[in-house]
């Protein structure tokens, strides 16, 4: 039988290496991996693309992503390529006045380096919109700031105590300043006009265009339900799903109300079977353990530091209850949910892989494949864990470096020792543990190949003169390459995908040229001229 696509004349990454020139496709599937004797599979209906040298891989998947608020986001206020307090409320100011029928200014992805100590003042936004109610998130999506009239319409004065999840910051009077750290975001955002479904959809088809121009074929939404004010995405990938338009593989993970324990799974387990549908599977359960070091809610074994270096009273807040988290973890595993944990500090990643361990010694081996997100800081104790319990790291590389946000707002927090057991990538692959690989976006940018300059180099694109951060955690090209494909992969159960290989789904990408023939620094100039889904075309750069 004649090949429906037939790629050659270039590299082709498969799990052995760069050891093939040539793949065919027939229907959605590989058919045929090797050199010039695949040529022969070449028919009056194949398509044959020229690889001219480029590399031919498996799809990216982003084992961690929020594609629907991102999508709302980019046709909102989007603030994330602001680098000062002033580009940013110049921002702010022109959307404002070009949507004078906004009853809300809505939008978000401001950095906290542009403002001292990462929190920004309501004075800011009520001398460009003194009128209206405005609710931006930051970056990271763990703060928001908010004007006067926002704080007016939600009730907060000095005397609202801060909610047991969250923190209002206040000026040196007292008053609310206008930063609203992690829950008592929901103090405004709760007001705040919900998008329609009409808007979610054309958000994750938006998202979707933009993902597969970036080589993503498959993705896990790491929060399916209402959380925040955020808006619930299962029905517009529930819609998506049955009219086709969703090309992508989707696994989303059920976000876990962290005010209610066990009572809600039973409700979690309807929601798996009425929200799976065609490339849409809700199989996961989404646990927040904690927040963010730059606002000190990453959850520590030891306080934080105060400016001085003096140790604080503060150890960050646990979201869920670390006594019961064990019990939570052993039911889901039982009834074959995957456990997609949010872990930032080192006592959150301690307490998720101690709930794994009480699963696995409750139920015994099982394919449910947890992960811990994030990683910031693991305790080097508890980094052969993974290996041992079967828990997938699921890092997101573009934060392993130094930049503003690394320098000011978190190291001086964790001090010399901790601060040297940030994102330990290399560490945590000597010891045998599986990566996967994510972007949280749109915290930080969906771009794979930037995240992968980033594992190889530690750091940011275009920085080159920077300190490496913890050079000693750096991982090589192939392996950052395999976290983004079939470590996401085996995250995602698409066990047929995350390789080039017979048999396998024809998820696939052609970059632009082969990033293994430059050199490390030079990583993040790749692009991706092809993407594929099953054999179909879902991107083609201009030049393709």
């Amino acid at each position: 039988m004649h090949a429906d696509l037939l790629f050659s004349g270039g590299p082709v990454l498969t799990p052995e290496g760069r050891t093939a020139t040539a793949v065919a496709v027939t229907g959605d599937r590989i058919t045929a991996v090797g050199g010039d004797e695949v040529l022969g599979l070449s028919g009056p209906r194949t398509q044959v693309v020229d690889l001219a040298g480029r590399l031919l891989l498996p799809g990216f998947q982003d084992a961690h992503v929020h594609p629907i608020p991102a999508g709302l986001e980019l046709g909102q206020c989007d603030l994330t390529e602001a680098t000062s307090s002033a580009e940013t409320v110049a921002l702010v100011r022109a959307y404002a006045e070009a949507h004078q029928e906004r009853e809300w200014i809505l939008g978000g992805g401001w950095s906290m380096e542009a403002f001292e100590g990462g929190t920004p003042a309501k004075e800011l936004l009520d001398a460009v919109v003194p009128d209206r109610p405005v609710y931006l998130p930051n970056r990271d999506h763990h703060g928001a700031w908010v004007n006067s009239r926002a704080l007016e319409l939600a009730g907060v004065t000095r005397d609202t105590p801060d909610p047991a999840d969250g923190r209002i910051e206040r000026n040196a009077a007292g008053e609310p300043s206008g930063t609203l750290q992690e829950g008592a975001m929901q103090l405004v955002g709760r007001l705040t006009p919900p998008a329609t479904a009409a808007d979610r959809l054309a958000a994750l088809l938006h998202a979707q265009r933009h993902l597969h121009a970036l080589g993503i074929t498959a993705w896990q939404d790491a929060l399916v339900g209402d959380f925040l004010g955020m808006d619930d995405p299962s029905g517009a990938y529930l819609a998506a799903a049955r009219d086709g338009s969703l090309t992508a593989r989707v696994v989303g993970a059920l976000w876990w109300d962290r005010e209610h324990g066990a009572e809600q799974i039973p409700e979690l387990v309807e929601k798996r079977a009425g929200l799976s549908h065609g490339r849409f599977r809700a199989t996961s359960v989404k646990l927040m353990l904690d927040g963010v070091a730059e606002n000190g809610t990453a959850a520590l074994l030891d306080p934080y530091l105060d400016r001085c270096g003096c140790a604080t009273a503060n150890r960050g807040k646990s979201f869920i209850d670390a006594g019961q988290l064990p019990k939570y973890v052993t039911e889901l595993d039982a009834l074959g949910f995957q456990c997609h944990f949010h872990a930032l500090g080192d006592r959150a990643v301690r307490d998720a892989l101690d709930a794994i361990e009480a699963a696995r010694a409750a139920n015994g081996p099982s394919d449910t494949r947890p992960h811990l997100a994030h990683l910031q800081v693991v305790h080097p104790e508890d980094v052969p864990r993974f290996s041992r319990l079967g828990a997938t790291a699921n890092i997101q590389p573009l934060w392993a470096a130094h930049e503003p946000q690394m320098d000011e707002l978190t190291i001086p927090f964790l001090g010399s020792e901790r601060a040297a057991w940030q994102y330990p990538f290399g560490a945590l692959l000597r010891s045998g543990a599986r990566l996967a690989a994510g972007s949280d976006w749109p915290v930080s940018s969906p771009d794979p190949l930037q995240g992968i300059h980033v594992a190889v180099n530690r750091r940011v694109p275009g920085n080159s003169g920077a300190p490496v951060f913890l050079p000693g955690e750096r991982i090589n090209l192939a392996e950052a390459l395999t976290a983004y494909t079939a470590g996401s992969a085996q995250v995602n159960h698409l066990d047929d995908t995350g390789t080039v290989r017979v048999g396998a789904l024809a998820d696939l990408v052609v970059l632009d040229r082969d990033p293994f023939d430059g050199p490390p620094e030079s990583i993040a100039e790749t692009g991706v001229a092809l993407t594929y889904v099953g054999g179909e075309a879902v991107y083609a750069a201009q030049e393709a």
